[in-house]
């Protein structure tokens, strides 16, 4: 289960690429913890796995979302969501390409205080691996980190929510690709079973990833 899922759920016209924006204004508020919270956990994943795939480490990804977060909470006291500007998604990814810059800017830092070779050849080393802020490539990682963390947030708050026994039959169907009857067989369940359990978790996945479009954007 992956895009596939997602892209049968959602329009082309997907409303998560633009924002609507009730938990954005939420965050306006500094002291309402309950949405930073909701914020960050659905957001984390995204902006760290954005940060990797733009070459950077685990520890310097994780500083990335730390410092994203602490740069979206400067500026939401303040923030004016205009859909005619632009999309949230387009926003946080400038904030979050600034705050991987930031990184590899560290790393130049370091190089110059250990490296015996000279300036030009530090400068180069730098460019090489900083990803351009504007580049394409980029922008379909940030596309693609995005639909697979909208998926996988749903995924997980509809997997807490069921019944272990209907997930486990959904999981081996779905996710790990077995025949229904196999999964029919190793669960102790008709094959009919194991269809309308496909068929529930679906829906709840549906709902939950329009649920979350209604919140995030």
């Amino acid at each position: 289960m992956g895009l596939e899922l997602l892209s049968a759920m959602t329009t082309a016209d997907d409303p998560l690429h633009r924002t609507r924006g009730t938990l954005i204004l939420r965050l306006r508020n500094l002291e309402d913890q309950a949405s930073w919270k909701e914020f960050f956990e659905i957001y984390r994943k995204l902006i760290h796995g954005f940060a990797r795939k733009s070459g950077l480490t685990e520890a310097e990804s994780d500083d990335v979302v730390q410092e994203t977060m602490m740069a979206v909470a400067k500026h939401m006291p303040t923030f004016t969501y205009d859909p005619k500007v632009g999309s949230f998604k387009a926003w946080l990814l400038n904030m979050t390409r600034w705050r991987i810059l930031d990184q590899f800017r560290k790393r130049r830092t370091v190089d110059m205080a250990v490296s015996r070779k000279g300036d030009s050849d530090t400068q180069t080393s730098f460019i090489n691996r900083v990803p351009d802020p504007a580049g394409q490539k980029l922008d379909a990682v940030w596309e693609s980190e995005w639909q697979q963390n909208l998926l996988a947030t749903a995924l997980d708050r509809v997997k807490r929510g069921v019944d272990p026994g209907k997930y486990q039959i959904f999981d081996l169907y779905v996710n790990q690709g077995w025949t229904p009857e196999k999964v029919a067989q190793s669960s102790g369940v008709s094959v009919e079973q194991v269809y309308l359990a496909k068929h529930r978790i679906t829906q709840l996945i549906k709902c939950e990833v329009e649920r979350l479009e209604k919140q995030l954007i």
